[in-house]
């Protein structure tokens, strides 16, 4: 993410706290290192299940065939077995494997939110070579090193793995300011970073309890920095932590609707 001229400043403000795909702010609880050892060793025994199945059919079918044609049933195996298989499975249940089903956890955005097809994309690639060409040993390395556990894989793809089975405090969602919304339903926000969505919600969250004068030029500040990733500029004449909160909102409702079209898919894919 490029530094603005005000990031520096609200960094540290921001924390280590996460928006979830409804634009709560919550400190979501990452998942230990040793659950995500088991849970990537049962999803590994998956993957060998699957070779062993394509090899074993791939020799039923094809008795006889040349070295180069089963050198290349190997490949095309190898490659949907470690990155296709992954890439569709993590995408349409939203960061679950076996086994992070099974040692319940699932792996989000830094910001909180759902993963998409590019997360799991990325992290497939990635932990090809990081998990099947070095036995892990990188991926371990890494998410030991790293505060949130992040392995090679998570730190391209933005995301990280969390656990579902502590318990979260609820807090309440932004609301759509009514003056806004139509301002933010046709605003491209895609470009937001997540850090800076954190801050935000920090900030809108925290506001209260800011001296006047901070609580000021904290928001302009960040609503500054917000609207260089936002296009077209807001109406004039709204506090910025009006304009905020719609962004924020808009974000959640996006969110929402992206996570209805996967399970709509979800659904026909598995009927």
């Amino acid at each position: 993410m490029t530094t603005t001229p005000g990031t520096a400043s609200y960094r540290a403000y921001a924390g280590e706290d996460v928006i979830t795909g409804e634009g709560v702010a919550v400190e979501l609880p990452v998942a230990s290192v040793p659950h995500r050892m088991a849970s990537g060793a049962i999803d590994l025994l998956v993957i060998i299940g699957i070779l062993l199945l394509a090899a074993v059919t791939f020799g039923v079918l094809t008795s006889g065939a040349s070295q180069a044609v089963a050198a290349t049933f190997g490949v095309v195996a190898v490659v949907v077995a470690t990155v296709v298989v992954p890439t569709v499975v993590e995408t349409l249940t939203r960061g679950r494997s076996l086994g992070r089903l099974i040692m319940g956890l699932r792996i989000v955005r830094d910001d909180g939110g759902p993963v998409g097809a590019r997360h799991a994309l990325t992290r497939a690639l990635i932990g090809f070579v990081e998990v099947v060409a070095f036995s892990g040993v990188p991926a371990v390395i890494a998410a030991m090193i790293h505060p949130r556990g992040k392995r090679l894989g998570d730190m391209a793809a933005g995301t990280y793995a969390v656990s579902q089975r502590a318990k979260l405090p609820h807090l309440i969602a932004p609301t759509m300011p009514w003056p806004l919304a139509g301002w933010a339903a046709a605003a491209d926000i895609s470009a937001l970073p997540s850090g800076l969505a954190i801050a935000i919600r920090q900030f809108l969250t925290r506001a209260g309890s800011l001296g006047p004068q901070a609580r000021e030029t904290l928001g302009r500040q960040l609503l500054a920095d917000a609207l260089t990733h936002v296009a077209p500029p807001p109406p004039a004449g709204h506090h910025p932590e009006t304009v905020l909160t719609a962004i924020l909102a808009e974000r959640r409702s996006r969110d929402a609707q992206r996570l209805v079209r996967e399970e709509s898919l979800r659904a026909r894919l598995l009927r």
